[in-house]
């Protein structure tokens, strides 16, 4: 009997004997252990902790592992977040290796990044996407669509005020029309596909099942891919062939003052593009260029990164500390440089599906006539003069054989 008490007695001092240091620091600091009795290993203590905590409804308790990170040289986020590094918390050193990506994985795949096995500092950016980004960007498009609805049932159709001549005048060259179907048709198909990347797992698959949704998605991903390069050919196609004809005027602010006659009775003279197309015009051009080079970016995420670059341009130039943002990061892995693409070229994306929704509402419901210009090419000459009365001044007269007066 008293020989098993005596076992007892040393079994249950032992461990305390080994973990002489107690915890220091106040409230809220990290709980600090000392391991040199253990060679690293968890303690009683630490297990002690745990199962207060888990008694506790909490996810971790906040003990300090920075002697773990040094036996692995790496670091981790913290153990209370999402799919934090639990393995500086853990037993072995190869979860902990894994954890903090320094235990000299091999692999057949000899690419970059091959041997990353966790990534677990991309948890923000799937909280952002699958959070503000899906929230606010179908608000954007929804509040788009019902903008143009209510306009329409205020405004109605903004018809031809004149009476039609049955003659037309060329508008738009073959090539020309080319060009803009080229950029419009690879983009309703890149923005098409996009949501439904972006939207299916919340929005499809509860329709219609993982199984009918799988091969949807392969195809939209494989779509969005190889259209894209459609879409660049667009742009370049169209910007060579309507540069010129975009540059801001000062005629143009006298447009916008009187909202082009969209709200009101009456027109107002403009050339080729009036200024509201002009504003479309380097939306596309601008927008299309930022969303395609994120989307570069995203196709060859180690040949062509684009944010650790540019971060380390707006430190230089103090955007960011202007902002409170303080300094942008400028070491990105792969995974992160693909991670801020490709909120990027969702963000852009979205802003771009908004005007173009306006676009496409102004060439066909909304204004009578303006499909021709794009669908045949030529438009009804009363048309002309209501809404570039100025080009259209030039336009039938060369038309006509007469003398051509200055755009």
């Amino acid at each position: 009997m008293l020989r098993s008490l005596l076992v007892l007695m040393i079994t249950f001092a032992l461990p305390a004997l080994a973990q002489e240091t107690p915890p220091t620091g106040g409230p809220g600091d990290p709980l600090v252990i000392d391991r040199s009795a253990t060679g690293g290993a968890t303690t009683l203590e630490e297990i002690m902790a745990r199962q207060e905590a888990l008694r506790a409804g909490e996810a971790e308790p906040n003990i300090d592992t920075s002697d773990r990170e040094a036996m692995t040289g790496g670091t981790a986020p913290s153990t209370s977040a999402e799919l934090g590094a639990l393995g500086g918390a853990a037993d072995t050193d190869l979860w902990r290796g894994i954890r903090y990506d320094n235990i000299g994985i091999e692999t057949q795949n000899r690419g970059p990044a091959a041997t990353t096995l966790i990534q677990d500092g991309g948890m923000w950016w799937l909280e952002f996407r699958e959070g503000p980004l899906r929230t606010w960007g179908g608000y954007l498009l929804l509040g788009t669509l019902a903008a143009l609805a209510v306009f329409f049932v205020i405004r109605g159709r903004i018809r031809i005020d004149g009476e039609k001549t049955g003659r037309t005048v060329l508008r738009f060259t073959a090539l020309e029309r080319f060009g803009h179907w080229l950029t419009a048709g690879s983009f309703i198909a890149l923005g098409i596909t996009g949501l439904l990347v972006l939207f299916g797992r919340v929005a499809i698959i509860p329709l219609i099942g993982k199984d009918a949704w799988a091969p949807v998605a392969i195809a939209s991903k494989w779509v969005h891919n190889n259209v894209s390069w459609a879409f660049m050919l667009g742009l370049v196609l169209i910007f060579v062939l309507w540069v010129v004809q975009n540059i801001p005027r000062w005629e143009d602010l006298k447009w916008l003052a009187k909202g082009g006659g969209l709200f009101t009775k009456g027109h107002v003279p403009a050339r080729k593009f009036n200024a509201g197309q002009k504003i479309i015009f380097w939306v596309v051009i601008l927008g299309g260029v930022s969303v395609s080079a994120s989307g570069l970016s995203l196709l060859f995420p180690f040949e062509l990164p684009m944010f650790a670059g540019t971060f380390e341009i707006l430190n230089n130039w103090g955007l960011p500390q202007a902002v409170g943002l303080g300094e942008l990061p400028t070491a990105l892995s792969p995974q992160e440089e693909m991670q801020y693409a490709q909120l990027w070229h969702v963000i852009v994306g979205f802003g771009m599906m908004a005007v173009i929704l306006a676009h496409i509402y102004i060439g066909s419901i909304g204004m009578e006539g303006a499909y021709d210009a794009v669908g045949k090419g030529e438009v009804e000459e009363q048309w002309a003069k209501e809404h570039h009365s100025i080009w259209a001044e030039a336009a039938i007269a060369k038309r006509d054989g007469r003398k051509t007066p200055a755009e």
